[in-house]
């Protein structure tokens, strides 16, 4: 009993310290956990003083790649923005539709959809939420949508990743992960007839959505369908087919105006639209199609330059003495193995993290296309390096905390906490086996992390307690997605691109709820299975 109140102190005190009244900002609560969580391992758990400072490199190093991405993706948001092409892209919105449950369907989740089934790692919000700001929407309240909104297609996010790798460690034959799949998708179909009115209703009033509540239904329906079907047959695919049809139908209804509250169009702003060029509209484009394209490219295995951008073979070894291991291998992923001599090692995919590829890359080449100034490109890089400052020791906190939280294998904090849920719930786990997933995510900012940290023991528990493992392990899948919602990482990711400050907590408070009910409906689901 004593493990289980120690193991979860420190969650429910970061909690507290994130959402009280007069709440923490994450880059202090964050920090204070790890502190306590370490001396948790170090004088209650008796871990060894060299392992928990191998896991503070560790952690601290492997905050690069989400700060990585993140910069990347203020880099590129900066560039759209000085350069003018973000006005361009809202009169073509709005062109489209001016209806602004319209725009938030077809960006905040048709498009986001998309981009999560081709690139995973967080990008779907940094992408569309900055475009959603530009359209004149709040940032505390587009940030508070694109996460809720960026759940139902992460089971099948960056070409499949949380599902053929995140079981990767279970042994699980390929018809036994395409159950899972189709579990996974239908389970996520049915959620989200409710989850996205949902994150709707942070940014307009019911009535809107009341008003536009077909044209809403049409738009879910035109991503689950195809998503749905398709994971009948694969598992990577999914939500990248899905988005792209789902996004084209959205734009379609919405053009069209189908299911939507009548308007009356205003004349002046339609002859407006039609005098601009089409070659402005896809010139102001182009940074985000580019990147669709580069994205695409480097995540689909059949096309074979993802092979490239994760060949492991080593090009160079240094042997760092007591320190560890360093190496770098010919597609520049850096490692450092045997931290301090232990069995800790962190990892860096230079070319495949999409930061340098595509952001970076891709913002070099709007630099020549916009032709931007040496003023402007500095504006640019200088208010991206102001910006990252801060969340860059909220996500080292973060991270040091994970490792500790997991350090001691079967018996880690986070490993018992797991257990101590599946004790209590007995034969009913199934209504429960989602928010253990979600908890993985929560803390460690990744579905495909969840899944490879608690794929295990939900197959241990659903074996135990007679349940079918095939389905305990899609509830698992679809609890990893859903703790998008919740989850540190991403929530200073969205913030720190939107330039929010602080409101860490506030955010949170108001994600939970859509994400209990995900696990809800979920559970209830699973019964029909």
């Amino acid at each position: 009993m004593l493990n289980i109140i120690i193991s979860t102190i420190p969650i429910i005190l970061l909690i507290w310290m994130m959402t009280k009244k007069n709440a923490l900002p994450s880059h202090f609560a964050l920090p204070l956990t790890a502190l306590l969580v370490g001396l948790f391992q170090l004088f209650y758990f008796g871990a060894d003083i060299t392992n928990i400072a191998a896991n503070i490199i560790a952690g601290s190093l492997s905050a690069i790649t989400p700060i990585s991405i993140i910069a990347g993706a203020i880099l590129l948001n900066r560039t759209i923005a000085i350069t003018g092409a973000e006005t361009v892209i809202r009169r073509w919105l709005e062109s489209v539709s001016r209806n602004q449950v319209a725009q938030l369907m077809i960006i905040g989740w048709a498009f986001a959809f998309m981009i999560e089934g081709a690139s995973g790692f967080g990008t779907p919000a940094a992408i569309a939420a900055p475009i959603l700001v530009g359209l004149g929407f709040p940032p505390l309240r587009v940030a508070m949508l694109a996460l809720v909104m960026n759940s139902v297609p992460v089971s099948f996010g960056a070409v499949g990743t949380p599902t053929w790798f995140g079981f990767s460690g279970l042994n699980l034959d390929e018809a036994s992960l395409l159950t899972i799949g189709q579990y996974s998708a239908l389970l996520h179909t049915v959620a989200a007839t409710v989850i996205p009115v949902i994150a709707l209703s942070f940014i307009v009033n019911l009535r809107s959505i009341a008003r536009n509540f077909i044209f809403i239904q049409l738009s879910i329906l035109s991503c689950t369908v195809p998503y749905l079907l398709f994971a009948q047959w694969n598992y990577e695919f999914p939500a990248l087919v899905g988005g792209a049809i789902g996004l084209t139908i959205s734009i379609l209804l919405a053009r069209f105006n189908i299911g939507m509250e009548k308007r009356h169009s205003d004349v002046n702003d339609e002859r407006a639209v039609k005098k601009m060029p089409v070659g402005q509209v896809f010139k102001a484009m182009s940074p985000t199609l580019l990147l669709i394209v580069i994205l695409i490219v480097t995540r689909i295995q059949q096309l074979g330059i993802k092979a490239l951008l994760n060949d492991s073979s080593p090009l160079f070894n240094f042997h760092l003495g007591s320190l560890g291991e360093l190496s770098i291998s010919h597609a520049l992923i850096i490692k450092f193995s045997h931290i301090l001599g232990t069995d800790t090692s962190w990892a860096y995919k230079t070319l495949y993290v999409p930061a340098l590829i595509p952001f970076l890359l891709v913002v070099l080449i709007s630099i020549l296309i916009f032709g931007m100034s040496r003023a402007q490109v500095k504006q640019v890089f200088t208010e991206t390096g102001r910006r990252i400052k801060i969340p860059f020791i909220a996500l080292v906190g973060a991270l040091i905390m994970v490792k500790f939280m997991m350090m001691g294998g079967e018996h880690s904090p986070i490993m018992t906490t797991g257990r101590a849920f599946s004790d209590i719930t007995g034969t009913n786990w199934q209504f429960f086996a989602s928010y253990l997933g979600a908890l993985g995510a929560f803390f460690s900012g990744s579905a495909t992390v969840s899944n490879l940290t608690f794929g295990g023991i939900q197959q241990s528990i659903a074996q135990n307690v007679g349940l079918p493992d095939l389905l305990i392990l899609s509830l698992q899948s679809v609890g990893g997605a859903m703790g998008n919602m919740v989850c540190i990482n991403n929530i200073i990711a969205v913030s720190t691109i939107l330039g929010i400050s602080n409101k860490e907590g506030y955010i949170i408070k108001r994600t939970v709820i859509p994400m209990m009910l995900y696990g809800v409906i979920v559970g209830l689901v699973s019964l029909a299975i």
